[in-house]
């Protein structure tokens, strides 16, 4: 079994460990500074747990020391100190950062580096950037890349039409930072909570608006070679100018820690809600005019005894898979690897790529990546 060191035993987190220790391929160590985290994974098969407060780069380099790779799943402003860490002890580095300034940091890490660094390997970034990458290596000419995702609750009751599915400090910072796109074949700055529009998906209505991160690198990769290439966050109607009120005409977005303990304190998490993917790529093959789209909805699910939702299902799925394609060699082994440099089949044939499939509700247990 390969030895992996997780960091961050929150939702996300609790869900990776599971995925990768049932499968019998990986013995998972947990480390969190909080005991009542680390508790929760008490008596599990290939899973130990360790105290460690990630903010002390040392502390974590000693931890990681003789893993086969260090997966990231604390809080963006962590992000530096643990990929530090990791080159220190030349392990493996993953992570699920939609921060575009703590990517910016592991970049610059990875530079030379004799171990991978992957870092955005959630959903948005992540997955969302297989997906468009994948749908405009089939066009000669690109017109357009529109890529919108959403973490939805099955059952929206309140004013936000939202619920805390993910981390809540993450799902601010997006926000507040501004995001990329481009527009004209060039990268432009994007200003979060703008660019609002609506459109209906199996009778269902939404609404997208710009948010930071979802892009991941792609805007390196694809400026002037695409007109125009945008990502935006997926909510039910009402979302956006209720956020925006807090934000802006309230201030909280010089609070952040405050609305964070606003949000946690008044709205509900919900393990019963669908993650939306849709991405739409517009461009000429062979002189014609074609768009291709794709469009998944993923579902919250049982795995066995344990209820899981579906952002933690697809978020911990995609750092998984791409830590399987690193192990059985279908990655580089060194230096940094970009969400796009990973092929869209060799990932969703795999035991966890699986997950991003498209499907309808269930109510009985799933597989969510077991050992074939």
């Amino acid at each position: 079994m390969k030895p992996i060191l997780l960091l961050g035993g929150g939702k996300i987190g609790e869900t990776i460990a599971v995925l990768l220790a049932r499968t019998g391929d990986y013995a998972v160590t947990v480390a969190d500074h909080s005991v009542d985290a680390v508790g929760r994974f008490s008596g599990q098969a290939h899973v130990a747990t360790r105290i460690i407060d990630a903010a002390n780069e040392d502390d974590v380099a000693d931890a990681a020391r003789g893993m086969f790779a260090v997966v990231n799943a604390c809080p963006y402003h962590l992000t530096e100190r643990i990929a530090r860490a990791a080159r220190t002890v030349g392990v493996h580095y993953l992570d699920l950062t939609e921060d575009i300034r703590s990517t910016n940091v592991v970049r610059r890490i990875a530079d030379g580096a004799s171990t991978a660094f992957v870092p955005q390997c959630g959903l948005a970034p992540g997955f969302i950037s297989i997906v468009a990458n994948h749908l405009a290596n089939r066009f000669d000419d690109l017109d357009s890349v529109q890529m919108r995702v959403g973490a939805l609750p099955k059952f929206p009751t309140n004013a936000l039409k939202y619920n805390l599915t993910w981390s809540t400090e993450g799902l601010v910072n997006e926000y507040c930072q501004p995001g990329e796109a481009i527009v004209g074949g060039r990268r432009v700055e994007t200003i979060p909570l703008e660019g609002l529009e609506e459109f209906s998906l199996d009778g269902v209505r939404y609404e997208a608006f710009n948010t930071s991160g979802g892009l991941g690198t792609l805007c390196d990769s694809y400026e002037g070679r695409v007109k125009a290439m945008d990502y935006k966050s997926v909510r039910y109607p009402g979302h956006c100018q209720i956020m925006k009120v807090l934000l802006r005409d309230l201030g909280l977005s010089a609070r952040q820690d405050l609305l964070c303990q606003i949000l946690e304190s008044s709205v509900p998490a919900t393990l019963q809600d669908v993650v939306l993917i849709f991405v739409n790529v517009k461009g000429r093959r062979r002189g014609r005019l074609l768009q291709e789209s794709h469009v998944a909805k993923i579902y919250d699910r049982r795995l066995d005894d344990l209820h899981f939702g579906a952002i933690q299902i697809t978020t911990a799925s995609g750092v998984c898979a791409v830590l399987d394609l690193i192990a059985v060699g279908a990655l580089p082994a060194a230096g940094l690897i970009r969400q796009e440099q990973i092929d869209f089949d060799a990932f969703m044939a795999n035991r966890f790529g699986r997950n991003f499939r498209s499907e309808e509700p269930a109510a009985g247990p799933g597989t969510l990546g077991r050992a074939a």
